[in-house]
């Protein structure tokens, strides 16, 4: 298996030549700290954050949704509360769970314990209870049950490893059944970053820097637990199998915060913008880029944004690009040291640009019986073989084989599968034994699933979404 990249920092136009930005529409409103979630028609939601102008700044309320088809942006409903420093998560459903974040100006806010949904057939927003407690800047990972683990929350900084807030670092469930949030227990560390493994188990990594490496957790949904796995230190590869981290070659830049990390549709990791340099105010504001290839395990540079930007979003596309949106930009001139700038300002982004890869792939195709894409879906019972039909439906607690294209070789990175809108269990993913170029998913049925001849199948593999089959539930 392919061992998991985790560069751990402190916050973490198609005929245009590969390994290149090029500008797209900007968005309605300028934003930082904002989220940006691919929906399952192929569009982007993006969703509150700030517009900063000179040392402060509001929430926002407002959503706007990027369509890569025209290359725009257009506004969409409003959030019942401005909130930035949020997550935002796809459900099963294909609705978004907008968590907690911050509330009131940049550096004079309050921490949310509220949550939304984002309907997109309806385009609005809609209040979904609280939290326990106000959560920023957490993590909310989508769990192969469905339900939704919300991990960590802002303390007021950290000091050597440990919270300067006695508080302890909890985390808790969201039920979208029942709209519910409830306690899951407490972090040893700090938490920030969630990752979701073959396993059904969350890697919980810390999210900053520190002097010396900070212990990482493993939370396990079967048992409701965290537990101590390996430390990690800033830029490392995990071993899901040995729970082991190993240092790789360092990044050529020394990203020091605000950058994106996003996998690309060939398994390789974009990582763009943010600041390099020393503590302020020897710090340079980036628009560069590099790629980590897994493979052989080196970072290399790839063409530069537009724009320098940090804190801004990058989300992979259906098509294989990556929409950067928004983010806080610099505009001065450098010092004479090389490493501060002498005079300028900061402004928070409206544009946007799009990233091209030096490989294209688009999202898993899931396929279907008539070889179309649609309708009955290419499913067998695993126990039989036999396709599954109206006239041989599937049952609960059933485990089935799924056939597509469009995973990764090697990679441990879990699809995940909804059925009815409910996520199935995954027993298997990977290559289809004695096929090239085929890939095979075994699910287990989940209970609750409304029976019919035609229950609608989706797969979404590193937040991309397929196109949507049937199957026969009894």
């Amino acid at each position: 298996m392919r061992p998991i990249l985790f560069p751990l920092f402190a916050f973490m136009g198609l005929a245009q030549s590969p390994g290149t930005f090029t500008a797209t529409g900007g968005m309605t409103t300028p934003r930082i700290r904002h989220t940006a979630t691919l929906l399952t028609d192929g569009t982007v939601l993006i969703v509150g954050g700030l517009a900063l102008s000179g040392p402060g700044g509001a929430a926002l309320s407002s959503a706007e949704l990027y369509d890569p088809s025209t290359g725009s942006f257009t506004a969409t409903g409003a959030m019942v509360t401005p909130r930035f420093n949020h997550t935002a998560t796809l459900l099963s459903d294909g609705k978004v769970l907008i968590v907690g974040g911050s509330t009131g100006e940049f550096l004079r806010f309050s921490l949310l314990a509220s949550a939304e949904l984002y309907d997109p057939t309806t385009r609005t927003f809609t209040p979904r209870g609280d939290m326990t407690m106000g959560r920023s800047g957490h993590a909310a990972t989508l769990l192969l049950s469905g339900r939704v683990l919300i991990v960590g929350h802002y303390v007021g900084g950290y000091t050597m490893g440990r919270p300067t807030d006695p508080t302890p670092i909890s985390a808790e469930l969201y039920d979208p059944s029942t709209g519910i949030f409830t306690s899951a227990g407490h972090l040893a560390g700090p938490g920030g970053g969630a990752t979701l493994l073959a396993s059904g188990k969350v890697l919980v990594t810390p999210d900053h820097f520190d002097v010396r490496p900070i212990q990482s957790e493993l939370y396990d949904p079967s048992t409701g637990k965290f537990s101590p796995t390996g430390p990690s230190a800033i830029a490392e590869l995990y071993d899901p199998a040995s729970g082991i981290f190993t240092v790789t070659e360092n990044t050529t830049t020394a990203y020091v915060t605000g950058h994106s990390a996003t996998f690309l549709s060939d398994g390789t990791v974009l990582l763009a913008g943010g600041t390099w340099g020393e503590v302020t105010p020897e710090i340079i504001f980036s628009a560069g880029a590099e790629i980590y290839d897994p493979a052989k395990g080196t970072f290399g540079r790839t063409g530069s944004m537009h724009s320098n930007r940090w804190s801004h979003t990058a989300t992979l596309l259906n098509d294989g690009r990556v929409l950067v949106a928004g983010g806080n930009s610099f505009v001065g001139n450098i010092a004479p040291d090389g490493h501060s700038y002498s005079e300028g300002r900061t402004y928070t982004l409206s544009g946007a640009e799009l990233y091209i890869p030096a490989v294209l792939a688009g999202a898993p195709i899931l396929l279907s019986l008539l070889g179309d894409g649609k309708g009955q879906g290419a499913v067998l019972h695993a126990a039989t073989h036999q396709v599954v039909s109206a006239n041989n439906p599937a049952s609960a607690g059933e485990p089935l084989e799924i056939y597509l294209t469009g995973l990764i070789d090697g990679s441990v990175i879990p699809p995940q599968l909804a059925i009815g809108g409910r996520m199935a269990e995954i027993l298997f993913f990977g290559e289809a034994p004695g096929f090239e170029n085929l890939n095979q998913v075994n699910v287990r049925v989940r209970s609750g699933v409304a029976p019919g001849p035609a229950v609608p199948l989706r797969l979404t593999y590193l937040g991309r979404h397929s196109n949507e089959v049937t199957i026969a539930v009894q």
